[in-house]
């Protein structure tokens, strides 16, 4: 993310959707576990109890895709001149803005999985109260770097005109 890009809404990279899909998958796949074990409890091992258990993993892991795609297909950030906004959400809409005044700190993490499919996240965290803080996931581990330092410039240069 370039400073000459400031207000322009970016995408998470495309590779995010592979991280939410098999995160929707191994859930998927635990889920058909626990039907399988269950039905195999309550009427014995049989063909019947296998097909359930595949079932509810194949049904899962078809709605977790469709929403890791539906869900990237809505994430969007952008740096303003005052503030850090975000629009994400499938079923509800959230839109977020972050004025640089607010911000702490910013971390840029990468997580096992993350750094599997060579992505990482930025963790924005804010005054505010307890949980306050806003993730951009989805960003290359260049990008998550240049937009904690961004941050960092942005917030530093907003203290003294904002401060109280």
């Amino acid at each position: 993310m370039e400073s000459d890009t400031a207000g322009t809404l970016h995408r998470l990279h495309a590779r995010v959707q592979v991280l939410w899909i098999g995160q929707a998958v191994v859930g998927a796949l635990f889920f058909g576990a626990v039907a399988t074990a269950a039905a195999t409890f309550l009427n014995g091992f049989s063909t019947q109890t296998l097909l359930l258990g595949g079932g509810v993993f194949g049904f899962l892991a078809l709605v977790g895709s469709l929403l890791a795609v539906a869900r990237y297909r809505r994430w969007r950030f952008a740096l303003y001149e005052d503030y850090l906004y975000l629009e994400r959400g499938v079923f509800t809409r959230v839109n977020t803005v972050v004025p640089f005044v607010r911000v702490q700190h910013v971390d840029a993490r990468r997580g096992p999985l993350e750094r599997l499919v060579g992505l990482a996240t930025a963790v924005v965290y804010t005054a505010g109260s307890r949980g306050a803080d806003v993730t951009i996931p989805g960003l290359t581990p260049d990008g998550a770097d240049n937009l904690q330092n961004q941050l960092k410039e942005l917030a530093i240069d907003a203290e003294p005109e904002d401060a109280v």
